[in-house]
């Protein structure tokens, strides 16, 4: 395994546990033992980094998932909390009307204490009747009021619950919410990194990109899953990978198999794999369904219409020679395979496949 891809490989896992630790920093041993860690783990070729860009992908596209019920979450969490404002402020309000008569008492009776004489005719037992009215009247206003307080200090009580409960979920939603986009954020850094490490392999393997690194993009294995969202045979270019064979395309993840079939092939026979065709546009299917009828599927309906078919040239097309019998016995591990009716309906020794369900090179 070349060293950069390796080393970027920890600079990733050290970014991660850069955030997982306190702010003290990453102690040596522990950074020792992640970097054992990451050198023991290292994808050891293109269909190994594949699948870890599509692991990473999947955790991206999980914890994405998460952060979105989240939100969800936490907008039926901030409707709950505008509930218990709205309820906080009717609380005030009624707060704001009780104090009034309350206030109101206390008024009356610094201003008329029982009357002009007070509570010391009461006290002296010279108290007439005017004087034990006014004490009942007072009685009466004073129980009145009495209730009012206790009903006011029950509100207050209530008010002091629903603003801790307000702030509660105030907090523990931006917490939340923050801590579930780091994480998502970390996912994203670390599967562009096994992208853009992906990409390098590619090219120091042959496959060629122009200037701005248009045709790379089409190299990004999570994009497979897109292509199939297009008709058979109107694949845009862009989604599409080129194969070291100049001039030939697949799809991202059927290169990346390809090109590592492709390398195990040139190590046995010393020299690369020869395609005569790969991805076929609709019009190149109608071409070839015209000109060879019998030997192509019905435009629309043939796999190199999706990107996931190669026809070889180079003793493959010979059945029985050995580059077919290697073939047969190693395209499986990339996921490559030679399809049953391909052996007699029509006959094409040089037809081969790709299904990633069947790569078991791992």
């Amino acid at each position: 395994m070349p060293a950069p891809r390796s080393a970027g490989l920890i600079a990733v896992v050290m970014a991660v546990a850069s955030l997982l630790v306190p702010l003290g920093g990453v102690s040596a041993q522990a950074e020792e033992r992640v970097r054992r860690e990451v050198v023991r783990q290292d994808p050891a070729d293109l269909t190994a980094l594949r699948k870890e860009a599509e692991k990473s992908a999947k955790e991206l596209e999980d914890a994405t998932k998460a952060l979105e019920k989240r939100r969800a979450e936490i907008a039926a969490s901030e409707k709950e909390l505008k509930s218990k404002l709205t309820a906080l402020q009717e609380l005030e309000r009624r707060l704001a009307v009780m104090r009034q008569p309350v206030s109101q008492m206390a008024e009356l009776l610094y201003q008329q204490p029982l009357m002009a004489g007070g509570i010391v005719p009461f006290l002296s037992g010279s108290a007439d009747e005017k004087t034990l009215r006014a004490l009942m009247d007072a009685n009466q206003i004073v129980a009145v009021r009495q209730q009012a307080v206790e009903q006011t200090s029950a509100l207050y009580k209530e008010t002091e619950r629903l603003a801790g409960e307000a702030q509660e979920l105030r907090a523990g939603n931006l917490l939340a919410e923050a801590q579930l986009a780091a994480e998502v954020d970390t996912l994203r850094q670390r599967s562009d990194k096994i992208v853009k490490s992906l990409t390098a392999a590619l090219v120091k393997l042959g496959i060629k990109i122009d200037k701005v690194g248009r045709a790379a993009l089409g190299c990004n294995p999570l994009r497979a899953a897109t292509a199939d969202q297009y008709p058979n045979g109107l694949i845009p270019k862009a989604m599409l990978c080129p194969l070291q064979q100049k001039g030939f395309s697949l799809r991202a993840d059927a290169t990346i198999a390809f090109v590592s079939l492709n390398e195990a092939y040139r190590q046995r026979f010393g020299k690369s794999m020869c395609v005569t065709d790969a991805y076929r546009s609709l019009a190149e299917q109608q071409s070839v369904y015209y000109r060879r009828p019998g030997f192509a599927a019905v435009p629309g309906r043939s796999n190199h219409g999706l990107g996931l078919a190669v026809d070889l040239c180079g003793g493959v097309e010979r059945s029985g020679s050995a580059e077919f019998v290697w073939m047969e016995k190693n395209s499986k591990r990339y996921g490559w395979f030679h399809p049953s009716w391909a052996y007699s309906s029509p006959f094409e020794p040089w037809h081969w496949e790709y299904d990633p369900k069947i790569d078991t090179l791992l």
